[in-house]
Order: C-alpha cells, then structure tokens, then sequence
C-alpha cells in the first residue's frame, strides 16, 4: 500500500516517494525559545512526531531534524525587558521544552541545531546568494532580492504586485529596494548580540537560519518539511526562496502544515494572548491525555481547545487504558502471559494503516483502535482467551509505538503492597460467607489506599483510582 500526504506545494494529496528508497529525510521548524511553551506548540510536535513513527512503523528509516531559533528578535526583546542575557533566557526555554517534550513522549530528533552554532554556514549560503545577484548589502544589512527569484509565492499561492502595498504598508524600510525583499543579515544594534561578517557586526534573518540548518543536517533537497500553517507564509515561502537561489535544486519535495489551536475559532497565540501554557494544562491533565486530544482530529484540521474537549479526551483514553488494563487481569487469572509481537495480521491492523495511509488521519486511526477494543471485550465477554494475548499485543503496539500514546504498566506487572492484597482477599472471604457489611468496609479500606475493587467474572479485579 502507498501512503498519500497532503502536499501544501501542490494543495493535492500525493503519493509519497522519498529520494532514497526506505530513507527520509525530514525537518520540522523548532521553537523560538523566548517564553513559555503553549498547546499550539505541542500540537505541531505531537502531529509530527505521529507521522515520523507512522512512517518507521512502515519501514522507513527517518533522519528527523527540528532546530531550535535560540537569537532572534523576540529573544532580545525579550531579555531586555526581563534584564537577563538573551543566551540564558534562550537555554532556559529550550530545557523548558525538553522537559515537556518528554512528557509528552515525542521521540528526540537526530540532532537539535541551533542557529548560534551555525553562523560560519549561515554566512556562506548568504556571501553564495550575494554573488550570484539573489541579495544586496545596504548599510551592513544584506536582503534577498524577491524579484530575481521568478517562482516566489509558489507555495503560499500570493501574488507579489497584491502583496507590494501590503509589505510597504506593515514592514516600510528604506533599506530595501523592494517592499517584498527580507533579511538575510541584520545590522547590530547598540547593546545587542553579534557576530562578525563580511558586512560588519550582525546576526542572521530568521528564515536563512533554516534553509541552512535543514540543508547541513540533510542535505540540499530534503523530502519533507514539517510545520505550522502560520508558517507557509513568509517564512516556509523564503526558506524556497534563498535554498533554491542557492543551490539552484528543489528544496522540498512534500511540505506538510498542521492546523492552528484555536480558542473559540480565533488562533491560539501569544501575540494575542490567548493561549494556555502546557505547565497550567498538566497541572490539571495527563501529559498523555493531552497528547490523546492533540491526534484526536486531523493533522491538517484546526483543533478548538476546550476543557469539555479535554474531558472527552480523558474519558475516551481512559476507557482504551481499562480494557487494556482488565484484559490482562483476565490473562492473569488464566495464568496466560501477554505476547510481545508487532507482526501480527488483524483486519483492524489494516483498517488502521489504510487510515494512516491517507495523509496520516488519526481521527480514523483512533477509530479503528476503538473497534479492536470492542473486539477484545466481546472475547472476554465469552471467555473466548485463547486469541487475547495477540489481539492484546496488537492494540499496545499501535497505540504506545505507533501513535506514542504511552501505555500504564498493569497492576498484576507491578509489585503491590500486601496489605492491600491480603485486604483484597478478606473481601473476597467476606462475600463468598455473605458477610457484606464487613465486605463494604474493607472495601472503603481499599478505597483509602487509592484502589478500587470490581467484581467480575473471573473474581475480584484491583485497579488504580483515576
């Protein structure tokens, strides 16, 4: 089967072929570290990080590639109004980041560049774009010449004579000899970090920071190009620009946007600050309920955040964890070990995958997941065990390896207190003599040392308390 990707290049769904049989090179535009990281951030991470998995999980080897902007001006501005070096408040994001990245199980790229450590290539790209006449100097400031690039706005659809007015207008710099033309090299300003160029004291543009990180780590043409819809325009349109002017080869082959986080349809951001940091959503979520939400829609689509939405969210990977959950339980009690297998055949397995395939929905995907759930009750339903550990294993492995929806170790694999096992089997003694009074008690004993008690067919069942 192929799989199909929504090319932002070509607005088309197109059947994805890497330059390299079985290898992928692939780039995903990291964060500016200035503030604190937000949901529309985990979004574009968890989005990417799915399809990077999806895409190993079909054999694949992925170079994933995602950076980080640690000078730019934000970062600057920043400082200044807090009083700390830019250098600091940078690292103390990027940690920041990390640390939530890992909560949210994304898989670390091959390398995290950043644009400090990268200015001896910056520079190149900029002095090779200079001498071939795609950029100009002006006062120690160096701009890409829009205009001698003939296939500007090929990815964003603009017309440049609709948007000369419209840059005049919002960005005016006498600088420039175009409206249209963008930073390549700033000029330093008094107080401001800087490295030394052929132009004099700057630092770089933010969109030649990319093109020449993406293109260190993966070479001229990379397959797939990953970030935010806010970010096809300027930024992903200049990235074309100035890596093509340059190396005179097509950049990117597959460009792939996710949809905003939205608050009552309007973007979550923090020029308009209406976005929630991800340290106040853990504070009342599980990183991996979030992470749940986040694919619970298309990538492509706009995701409008609520906490209604989260609690459905909760409530739905919660019902998937207790099925995973008691059908262990059931094995336990049937003296049966899970198998550990990631090739077994099931028709979900290939509805899942048919999903995936088709641009990588996950909506569908999840879907999928939830009739293998239903699947696996009916078996338990019937005391049909022999087929459980396979389907079991199935539905670990496309939810923990292939959507990274990080799976709770089940209680019978975990050391547990004997005093609440020797509490669980008073209970039990208690019911089979019909002495239900102290049954109840003990029961709220249980309760007190954060368990709850279910009965079931196959005898009394522990689980954690949400």
């Amino acid at each position: 089967m192929s799989i199909l990707v929504y090319n932002t290049l070509t607005r088309r769904k197109e059947e994805f072929v890497p330059q390299e049989d079985k290898k992928i090179k692939m780039y995903v535009c990291g964060i500016t570290p200035y503030d604190a990281c937000h949901l529309g951030h985990a979004r574009c991470y968890v989005v990417f990080d799915v399809i990077r998995r999806y895409l190993e999980y079909r054999g694949y080897e992925v170079n994933y590639i995602q950076n980080f902007t640690d000078i730019d001006d934000k970062i600057i501005k920043r400082s200044k109004e807090l009083g700390i070096n830019p250098k600091d408040l940078a690292e103390e994001y990027i940690n920041e980041f990390l640390f939530y990245s890992e909560k949210l199980n994304l898989k670390p790229p091959q390398a995290y560049p950043r644009v400090t450590q990268m200015m001896s290539q910056i520079l190149k790209i900029i002095e090779g774009l200079v001498k071939k006449g795609y950029a100009y100097e002006n006062d120690g400031n160096v701009f890409f010449s829009v205009r001698e690039f003939p296939d500007y706005g090929k990815l964003s659809k603009r017309n440049l004579e609709s948007m000369t007015e419209e840059f005049r207008r919002i960005e005016p710099d006498e600088r420039k000899k175009d409206p249209l033309d963008f930073a390549l090299w700033k000029k330093a300003k008094e107080g401001e970090p800087f490295w030394e160029s052929p132009w004099g004291k700057g630092r770089p543009g933010w969109h030649i920071e990319c093109s020449t990180m993406s293109m260190e780590y993966l070479g001229e043409t990379l397959d797939i190009h990953g970030g935010g819809q806010d970010l096809i325009f300027p930024h992903h349109e200049n990235e074309i620009a100035q890596s093509e002017a340059y190396t005179g080869k097509q950049f990117v082959r597959y460009w792939l946007h996710n949809g905003f986080v939205t608050i009552n349809k309007e973007k979550m951001s923090k020029s308009l600050g209406n976005f929630f940091t991800l340290e106040e959503i853990f504070q009342k979520y599980n990183p991996t309920v979030v992470r749940y939400y986040l694919i619970s829609q298309h990538y492509r689509s706009p995701l409008d955040f609520s906490d209604s939405q989260l609690e459905q969210a909760k409530s739905a990977w919660e019902s998937l964890i207790d099925t995973y959950e008691f059908a262990h339980f059931v094995l336990s009690k049937k003296g049966i070990k899970p198998l550990i297998t990631q090739s077994l055949n099931h028709s979900i397995t290939k509805r899942f995958d048919q999903a995936m395939d088709d641009d990588f929905n996950t909506a569908e995907a999840i879907a999928q997941i939830f009739s293998l759930r239903e699947e696996i009750t009916r078996r338990i339903k019937a005391e049909d065990i022999g087929s459980l550990p396979g389907l079991i294993s199935i539905y670990r492995h496309l939810l923990e390896d292939v959507l990274g929806l990080k799976m709770p170790e089940p209680l019978e694999a975990r050391k547990l207190d004997e005093s609440i096992l020797s509490l669980v089997n008073q209970r039990e003694d208690a019911r089979k003599n019909d002495n239900f009074v102290l049954a109840d008690n003990l029961r709220k004993k249980i309760e007190n040392k954060g368990y709850l008690i279910e009965d079931t067919a196959f005898g009394p069942r522990l689980k954690k308390k949400p």
